[in-house]
C-alpha cells in the first residue's frame, strides 16, 4: 500500500482477561508488517501510531491464547478486546514467550519479573506461597538470614527498597519478623523488581524498586478462592457490584499456629493477619475510579506481660482518565501508616512510634508517536514521624509520660522520562526527576556547638556525644532545612538482532528517609528519621553494563550484568551506639560512604515440561566511614569494612517438573557466602569480669548457608473449569536438614571454665501441606 499520501490515525484500546474483565498490565500489541508495537501500562491501556491501511494486530501475553484480527485503519480508533486464559492441551499452555524474562530490544534492564503462577510452584517454609522469599532465587537479591526481615538488593540496605502496593509505600514488607512477607499472592496480579535502570517516575530510595500491582476483581461473576496449611490459611472472595463496569476484591490472611500453644497451656504466642480490598468502577471508556486498601498487624505476646504489635495501613484513591486518544492520565490520592507498639504490663508502660505519609501524585503517559513515548508528573508527600511516646499503663504504674520529638517532612518531585526508538538497533530510556525536601518546623531541635553534635575524645580514640548549647522551637509551617537534587536516568539497548543485545544503564537517586537500626535485620523497634540540619540525604549513583540474548526462538535465555553502585552520605553508627528511644540520633551518627560492585547471571530454560532457571551472584557490598579530620580514626580506622549483608558468593538452581495434568513438582537448591560478622579477638579481665576485646569490624563470617527444598501439587480434576475446585502442595523445606548458623556467639563453658562458641540456627528439615480451593 503506497503510504506517501496517507494519513496517520491512532489505534487505541484497553485489554482485559475475558474470564474476569481484569486489565492486564504488559500485553505486546504487535503490527508485524510495520514492525511496531507497544505494551499496556499499569491500567491495561495501550496507543500506537498507523497510517492510513489494513494491518494484523497480533496481541500476546504468558498464559494466554495469541489474538491475531485484521483491522482497518482509516480513522482514530478504539479497541478493546479480551484475552482467554491458554487451552486445556497441557502442550499448549507450556511457556511459548518469556514474558517474565526480558524485551531484547527494550532498554530496560536490571528487571526482573516472576508471576504468580510460578511463584505458586516454589516450595516454601512452612508451605506459605511467598512472594519476597521468590524474589530471593534472582540474581542480585538476598537478605540477612534465615528468618530477617525484608530483602538486600545488590548489596544495599533494607530500608534502601522502595516498595509500593498499587503504589502507595510499605514500610515493613515482613510478618512475625521476617517468616513470611505482607502480600497475599491471591491478590497479586503483577509485580516487578527494578534493581538498576530506574525509570524516573520512581524515587526516594537508593537500592531498588518493587512495585507490586493487585488484582481488581471479577466484575462478569462470584468467585472466591483460598488455601489451609500448617499455620495459616487465606480466603480471597470477589465479584461485580454492576456487571462489567464495577467489582469487589476482598482477602483475607491470618496464622493461627498461636491457638496450638494455648491448647499446650504455653501463654506465649505469635501471630499475623492481614486484609486487602480493592474496588473499581469504570464510570465510561475514558474514566474509572479505583480504591485500594491493606491492613496487616503482627501481634507477638509473651506471657501476657510483653505485647507488641506492629504493621502497615494503605489507602489509594486513583482515577484513571484517557484524556485524548494519545494520552492517558492517573491521578492519586494515597495514605500509608506504619505504626509499631509495645506494651510491657511489668513495668507498667506502653511505647507507640510509627511513620505515616499522604501523598498526591499526577502521572502522564503520552503516545507521541512510535519513535518517542513520554511519562511525566508531579509527586508531593507530606511525612509525619513519632520516633517514640511512653505513656503509663495506669496511675500506680510510677512510670511518666515521656515523648520524644515529632519531625515533619514534605517531600516533591517532578520528573519526565522519554522512550527512544533511534534506530531499528538502537532504543533508549532517558530521563530527568528533580527532587525537593523540606524539613519542616519541630517542637524542639537541638543546637550544638560550631554545629557539631557529635566529638571526638582523641584520648581515648572513641566518639562522644556533644550537650546541646541552645534548644529552638519551630512552628510546623517553618522550613528549618531544605535539599534539593537532580537525578538523571538513562538506558540503551543496541541490538545485535532480533536474538541478541547489549544495554547500559546509568541513574542518580537521592533518598531522603533512614531507617534507624544497626542490626543485620531490622526489628519492628526500629524508627524512621528524616534528612535534616545533621543528617544528609543518600545520593546514589549507579552504572550498569549487560548482555541479553535469547537462545533457539526463545526456548532458552541469558542474562549478565555487571554493576557499579556508589552511595553518598551513608549514616554510620559509633561503637557503643545507642538507639532505643534516643531523642538526639545526630549524636551517635556519622556520615559515611558505601559501594557495591558485582556480575550477575541469570540463565532460563522457558518452554517445554521441564523449565527452571540458574541465578549466579558475585558481588561485593562494603562501606567506609573516615575521620572528619586527620585526627580522627573515624569507624573501623577508616578502612573500608563488609556490610552486614554482603555475600560474595549467591547461587540459586530452580526447577519445575509438569509430569502430567494432575501432578507438577518444583525444587530449589541455595548456596551463599556466609554473613559477615565481628568476632573477639582476645579478653581481659576487669575486676573479676572478662572483658571481650574485638577486632575489625565485620572481618569474620558465619558458615556458608545452602540448602534443598522440594515440593508437589497434586490437581486432583484438572479438566473441570467450572465449580468448586481443589489442589494440594506438599513440601519438604531443607530436605537435608542442614543446620545454617543464623549467629554464632561466645561464652564460657560452665563445668570447663574455657571459652566455646555457639551457633544458633532456626531451621531445619520442614514439611509441609497447604489445601488450596476455588469456586
Amino acid at each position: 500500500m503506497g503510504i506517501n499520501a496517507q494519513e496517520t490515525y491512532t489505534l487505541k484500546g484497553t485489554i482485559t482477561n475475558a474470564s474476569s474483565n481484569e486489565t492486564l498490565i504488559g500485553v505486546n500489541v504487535i503490527i508485524p508488517e510495520e514492525q511496531k508495537g507497544v505494551v499496556t501500562n499499569e491500567y491495561g491501556f495501550y496507543s500506537i501510531k498507523l497510517q492510513e491501511g489494513t494491518y494484523t494486530l497480533e496481541i500476546s501475553y504468558l498464559g494466554f491464547q495469541t489474538i491475531r484480527e485484521t483491522i482497518t485503519i482509516a480513522e482514530d480508533t478504539t479497541f478493546n478486546t479480551e484475552m482467554t486464559e491458554g487451552s486445556e492441551n497441557l502442550d499448549e499452555v507450556v511457556i511459548k514467550s518469556n514474558s517474565e524474562g526480558f524485551n531484547i530490544k527494550s532498554p530496560e534492564m536490571s528487571v526482573n519479573k516472576l508471576s504468580i503462577n510460578t511463584i505458586q510452584k516454589l516450595p516454601v517454609v512452612f508451605g506459605e506461597v511467598d512472594i519476597v522469599k521468590s524474589l530471593l532465587l534472582l540474581p542480585g537479591v538476598s537478605n540477612a538470614g534465615e528468618g530477617a526481615s525484608g530483602f538486600n538488593v545488590r548489596g544495599g540496605a533494607v530500608d534502601q527498597n522502595l516498595i509500593l502496593l498499587d503504589e502507595a509505600t510499605i514500610f515493613n514488607s515482613s510478618h512475625l519478623f521476617g517468616f513470611f512477607s505482607v502480600f497475599n499472592p491471591d491478590a497479586v496480579k503483577d509485580l516487578k523488581l527494578y534493581k538498576g535502570g530506574i525509570p524516573a517516575k520512581y524515587g526516594g530510595r537508593v537500592s531498588s524498586v518493587l512495585d507490586i500491582y493487585q488484582r481488581d476483581g471479577n466484575s462478569k461473576e462470584f468467585k472466591a478462592q483460598g488455601g489451609i496449611g500448617v499455620i495459616s490459611s487465606r480466603l480471597l472472595a470477589e465479584g461485580p457490584i454492576v456487571k462489567d463496569k464495577g467489582s469487589f476484591l476482598v482477602a483475607g490472611r491470618s496464622s493461627y499456629a498461636h491457638l496450638f500453644l494455648k491448647l499446650a497451656d504455653n501463654p506465649n504466642s505469635a501471630y499475623f493477619y492481614d486484609l486487602n480490598t480493592k474496588l473499581t468502577y469504570k464510570l465510561n471508556d475514558e474514566n474509572k475510579l479505583l480504591f485500594s486498601g491493606y491492613f496487616g498487624r503482627d501481634v507477638f505476646d509473651i506471657n501476657q506481660n510483653f505485647l507488641n504489635t506492629y504493621g502497615n495501613s494503605v489507602f489509594n484513591l486513583r482515577w484513571n482518565h484517557v484524556v485524548s486518544d494519545d494520552i492517558f492520565t492517573n491521578l492519586s490520592l494515597i495514605y500509608s501508616d506504619y505504626y509499631y507498639g509495645l506494651t510491657l504490663n511489668f513495668v507498667g508502660f506502653n511505647w507507640d512510634s510509627g511513620i505515616k505519609n499522604l501523598n498526591i501524585k499526577y502521572d502522564f503517559n503520552h503516545y507521541l508517536n512510535n519513535t518517542f513515548q513520554l511519562e511525566y508528573g508531579l509527586h508531593s508527600t507530606y511525612h509525619e514521624f513519632n520516633p517514640g511516646e511512653i505513656a503509663p499503663i495506669d496511675e500506680n504504674s510510677g512510670i511518666n509520660f515521656f515523648k520524644l520529638t515529632d519531625k515533619y517532612a514534605l517531600e516533591n518531585a517532578a520528573y519526565f522520562s522519554v522512550e527512544h526508538n533511534i534506530s531499528d538497533k538502537l532504543t533508549a530510556e532517558y530521563g530527568l526527576r528533580f527532587s525537593n525536601f523540606l524539613r519542616l518546623g519541630q517542637e524542639s531541635l537541638n543546637e550544638y556547638e560550631n554545629d557539631n553534635p557529635i566529638i571526638y575524645n582523641e584520648a581515648l580514640d572513641i566518639y562522644e556525644e556533644a550537650q546541646p548549647v541552645d534548644q529552638n522551637s519551630y512552628s510546623r509551617s517553618e522550613v528549618i532545612k531544605t535539599y534539593s537534587n537532580f537525578e538523571p536516568r538513562l538506558a540503551l539497548a543496541y541490538n545485535f538482532s532480533e536474538n541478541q543485545s547489549v544495554k547500559a544503564s546509568y541513574n542518580r537517586m537521592a533518598q531522603y528517609l533512614h531507617l534507624i537500626s544497626n542490626t543485620n535485620s531490622p526489628t519492628p523497634l526500629d524508627v524512621w528519621a528524616p534528612s535534616g540540619p545533621f543528617i544528609k540525604p543518600q545520593i546514589l549513583d549507579q552504572y550498569a553494563l549487560g548482555y541479553f540474548r535469547n537462545i533457539d526462538d526463545g526456548k532458552y535465555s541469558l542474562e549478565t550484568e555487571i554493576f557499579y553502585k556508589d552511595i553518598q552520605n551513608r549514616i554510620d553508627y559509633v561503637n557503643g551506639a545507642n538507639l532505643i528511644a534516643n531523642n538526639n540520633i545526630e549524636t551517635i551518627i556519622l556520615n559515611g560512604r558505601s559501594r557495591a560492585y558485582g556480575l550477575e547471571i541469570l540463565a532460563k530454560k522457558n518452554e517445554g515440561r521441564f523449565t527452571g532457571w540458574l541465578a549466579y551472584t558475585l558481588s561485593r557490598s562494603e562501606q567506609q566511614t573516615p575521620g572528619r579530620t586527620t585526627a580522627e580514626s573515624g569507624i573501623n580506622n577508616g578502612k573500608w569494612y563488609a556490610t552486614n549483608y554482603d555475600k560474595t558468593h549467591d547461587i540459586s538452581l530452580t526447577a519445575t517438573y509438569d509430569y502430567n495434568k494432575k501432578w507438577d513438582f518444583s525444587a530449589n537448591f541455595a548456596f551463599q557466602t556466609g554473613l559477615p560478622v565481628t568476632y573477639p579477638t582476645g579478653q581481659y579481665d576487669f575486676n573479676g569480669i572478662n572483658v571481650p576485646v574485638y577486632g575489625d569490624r565485620n572481618s569474620n563470617r558465619l558458615p556458608a548457608y545452602h540448602r534443598l527444598d522440594l515440593s508437589a501439587t497434586y490437581i486432583p480434576k484438572p479438566n473441570k473449569k467450572q465449580g468448586f475446585q481443589s489442589s494440594w502442595n506438599f513440601g519438604i523445606y531443607n530436605v537435608y536438614n542442614r543446620k545454617n548458623a543464623n549467629s554464632i556467639s561466645f561464652r564460657e563453658n560452665e563445668d570447663t571454665g574455657r571459652n566455646e562458641s555457639a551457633k544458633l540456627s532456626l531451621f531445619g528439615i520442614i514439611p509441609s501441606i497447604t489445601y488450596n480451593f476455588s469456586f
